[in-house]
This record gives structure tokens, C-alpha cells and sequence, in this order.
């Protein structure tokens, strides 16, 4: 009997073969890569459209704080009639809630030009971290402080406004009117800078976010 011998079938790829495969892996990498360094490029923009966004913010928000600075510092009003022992004056240091809001506005008003800095590094790279941390912290602090500024006083321009029958508080806005307005505009600059800052910290955990 004859012994059965395996043969072995060896398949051989033609050139043509070989060449129709290689440009589909030559082609292949360039293509992701490309797309990789366009999604890179788009979320760099994002973020560097934020920064720039933020910096506007601060820089309306500096605005705001400066006139409510101003504006409470300067708040007073002599009445063109007195008596032989009284003058009737009203001045914002003879309430310690506009003193503190003179204070602690002047705070967020030299805040926010420190922080200008750190915004502009943002726009330079938007992928750092450490300035939009350092930035959403801070600002959350200014946040609480131009509030607590903004909140007392406001409770005071309401007195000033209508009084209190209850505690004897008599409303002056009638005679003091000049010094009233003035106060309530600037509570309201202050609270537009309050608003303003939430936007900001709002910003930058969405960029943070984004990372």
C-alpha cells in the first residue's frame, strides 16, 4: 500500500494584494491622528473662549464695585436749615453697615484687579488648572464678603426708605433724599458685582469641568 503524503498548500499574497493593504494602514494613521489634534484644537478653543468671556466679566465686575465704592464714600447731605445746637447731617460713616460696606467693597475692588493676572494666564494656556482653582476659590470668598456688604446695607436703604413703627425708625429718605439715592445706587452697583462674580465662578468650574 501506498503511504498517504500531506501536502501543504502554501497561500502567497501577489503584489497587487500588498499594495492594495498598505495604503489602507498609511492612510489610516494620518486620519486619526488628524482627528485627535482637531478635537485637541476645539476643546483648547472652548476653553480659551471662556477665559476671555471671564475676563470680560471682571472687568464689568470692577467696573460695578468701583462706582458702589465711590458712590457710598461719597454719600452726604447737609439740610440747608438748622437750629443753634443741631446742624441735621447725614453722613454713610454715621452707619457702621455703610462703613463696612465702604470697606469691604473697596476689598473686591482691589480683588478683582489682582486677579486680572491669573485671568490672562487662562487665555494664554487655556489647559492650566492651578489659575482657574486658585481663581473660582478666591472668588467664592469675594463672593461672600460683597454679599454680606451688599445684604446689610440694602437692609439699611430699606429702613431709610419707609422706617420701622415698631423700632421707632422714623424714614428719612423725605428729607435726605440726595443722600438716600445715592446709597441705593450704590447697593444696587453692588449687587450687579455680585451677580457678576457667581457668572465667573460659574465659567471657570465649567472650564475646569471641560479639563
Amino acid at each position: 500500500m501506498e503511504k498517504s503524503e500531506s501536502t501543504k498548500i502554501d497561500v502567497v499574497e501577489t503584489n497587487k494584494e500588498k499594495k492594495g493593504k498598505a495604503p489602507l494602514l498609511g492612510t489610516a494613521a494620518p486620519a486619526i491622528a488628524a482627528a485627535v489634534a482637531h478635537d485637541g484644537h476645539a476643546k483648547g478653543g472652548a476653553k480659551r473662549g471662556i477665559a476671555i468671556f471671564d475676563l470680560i466679566l471682571r472687568l464689568a465686575a470692577f467696573a460695578s464695585a468701583l462706582g458702589a465704592t465711590v458712590a457710598m464714600a461719597t454719600t452726604e447731605e447737609t439740610l440747608p436749615f438748622f437750629t443753634q445746637f443741631f446742624q441735621f447731617e447725614a453722613s454713610y460713616d454715621d452707619l457702621p453697615a455703610f462703613t463696612f460696606f465702604v470697606v469691604g467693597m473697596g476689598i473686591v475692588v482691589a480683588y478683582l484687579v489682582l486677579s486680572v493676572p491669573f485671568s490672562i494666564v487662562c487665555i494664554v494656556r487655556p489647559y492650566a488648572v492651578v489659575p482657574r482653582l486658585l481663581l473660582i476659590i478666591f472668588d467664592t470668598v469675594i463672593i461672600a464678603l460683597a454679599t454680606g456688604a451688599a445684604g446689610s446695607s440694602a437692609a439699611i436703604v430699606y429702613l431709610a426708605h419707609n422706617g420701622n413703627q415698631d423700632a421707632n425708625w422714623l424714614a428719612i429718605c423725605q428729607q435726605f433724599g440726595d443722600f438716600c439715592q445715592r446709597a441705593s445706587g450704590a447697593v444696587v452697583a453692588s449687587f450687579v458685582t455680585v451677580v457678576l462674580l457667581i457668572l465667573m465662578v460659574v465659567l471657570s468650574a465649567s472650564a475646569l469641568r471641560r479639563h
